[in-house]
């Protein structure tokens, strides 16, 4: 892992050494993980309230087609996908009740237990490794409520099993809005998710970031990453009022990917140095070269 020194260089020290083992989720029960009780005596659970709480009152319709239109432009930076994760070193997910380690350290905690399962199928590999990219939007000024965190359609009636959505949403104006607040509000019965406009994230971004650079992953990989964070459909099972067949083939898609992407957190840490070399060959194959963003 490469670490800034208080003198700015660039050291390459084994992350172990920094951060602590997680102990508290070894052996954790599935039950255990997504756990978000209140409890304002937990600084952890403490702040994913607030960032939930900030989300659900700010992610309106206005809101989202305003950060459409502001990241789809894809002309904020450049960078290469390793120069991306790197990046992740500086974050930890303010939304994550199951860590506070470093997203990197997840993006390979992940990438590695697919790998194991799927050791022919490199292409999902690599959507491991970089299914959280999107998250770099917190680094070019946008808080982290409206970057990370389960997300869910906007101009329609919020779905039962978002999280704190009993409550958090009373500061939110949509709420109020006969055009969005009915269970089909500005869309039709059956439109498919795929035409859903979906709150702001991480997920919908890095899913355009690679449409727009010709990303080489099959179909059911960009599926991945679209949806993995979208919880009160594929976890909840809400906004069945929108889905058709087809959704049922990304539904599968997504569960088939997020077993990967939750369970991973207790995983030990992985030895990110030595696996550079593997997932710098994926990236060369599916999505080369330097990348608008």
């Amino acid at each position: 892992m490469k670490i800034k020194n208080s003198d700015n260089t660039i050291s390459m020290i084994d992350p172990s050494l920094l951060l602590r083992p997680e102990k508290v989720y070894d052996g954790k029960p599935l039950e255990a993980f997504r756990d978000y009780s209140v409890d304002d005596k937990d600084p952890i659970k403490e702040r994913v309230c607030k960032t939930y709480y900030d989300m659900h009152t700010n992610m309106t319709v206005d809101f989202v087609k305003g950060k459409m239109d502001k990241w789809l432009k894809f002309n904020h930076f450049k960078s290469t996908v390793k120069d991306a994760l790197i990046k992740l070193n500086e974050l930890v997910d303010e939304s994550d009740p199951d860590t506070d380690l470093p997203n990197i350290v997840h993006a390979f905690q992940t990438a590695e237990r697919i790998r194991q399962d799927y050791p022919d199928d490199d292409w999902f590999q690599l959507i491991g490794l970089i299914h959280d990219l999107g998250k770099v939007m917190a680094f070019y000024g946008e808080p982290q409520w409206c970057v990370v965190g389960d997300t869910f359609p906007v101009g329609c009636q919020w779905g039962k099993s978002i999280v704190y959505g009993d409550d958090s949403f009373k500061a939110n104006p949509d709420t109020y809005n006969d055009d969005y607040n009915t269970l089909y509000g500005m869309y039709k019965p059956k439109c498919g998710i795929e035409n859903l406009m979906m709150s702001w994230g991480h997920d919908e971004y890095l899913y355009r970031v690679l449409k727009h650079n010709n990303a080489k992953f099959p179909e059911e990989g960009l599926w991945m990453i679209r949806y993995h964070s979208f919880y009160p459909w594929h976890a909840g099972g809400d906004y069945k009022q929108f889905t058709t067949e087809r959704d049922e083939k990304i539904k599968a898609a997504v569960l088939k990917f997020n077993q990967y992407d939750l369970y991973t957190k207790s995983a030990a840490i992985p030895d990110i140095e030595a696996l550079w070399p593997y997932y710098e060959n994926l990236i060369a194959k599916y999505i080369p070269g330097t990348l608008q963003w």
